[in-house]
């Protein structure tokens, strides 16, 4: 299946819907069935790589410990996905720039523009958007 390749456009930051967890398992099972994966965060999705996140406890609801809350950082989930292997990451350039992103992220995405996102598309088996509400 290395001749198939799903392209997602991502847009949501993290955490604030399910979307991002759901396009995180469907390029999970992508990967698991051979099919390439091509992301293009826009937007807030920008936010999903950022180098400098950290997991944090919930003393709200009594956990005090980093550890034991084992909370899941959005780049963590990516870094998965990069280990998995066939996926490439691109992230739009102007966005990042218009949150002050730029230079924070992860070393394995690249820095893109929405014509990235065209290229993609028009390389990809299957698109997939998913969009902010």
């Amino acid at each position: 299946m290395a001749d198939k390749t799903i392209t997602l456009l991502l847009m949501d930051p993290p955490y604030e819907s399910e979307t991002t967890t759901t396009a995180f398992r469907i390029a999970s099972e992508a990967q698991k069935k051979g099919i390439k994966v091509q992301v293009f965060a826009y937007e807030g999705a920008v936010s999903l790589t950022v180098a400098a996140q950290k997991p944090h406890p919930n003393v709200p609801k009594g956990c005090a410990d980093v550890k034991v809350q084992n909370h899941p950082t959005t780049k963590a989930w990516v870094e998965g996905l990069f280990a998995k292997g066939n996926i490439e990451w691109t992230y739009c350039g102007l966005c990042a720039d218009e949150r002050g992103g730029e230079g924070a992220m992860i070393p394995q995405v690249k820095r893109g523009t929405p014509g990235d996102f065209v290229k993609a598309m028009n390389a990809g088996t299957n698109v997939l958007v998913i969009p902010t509400k």
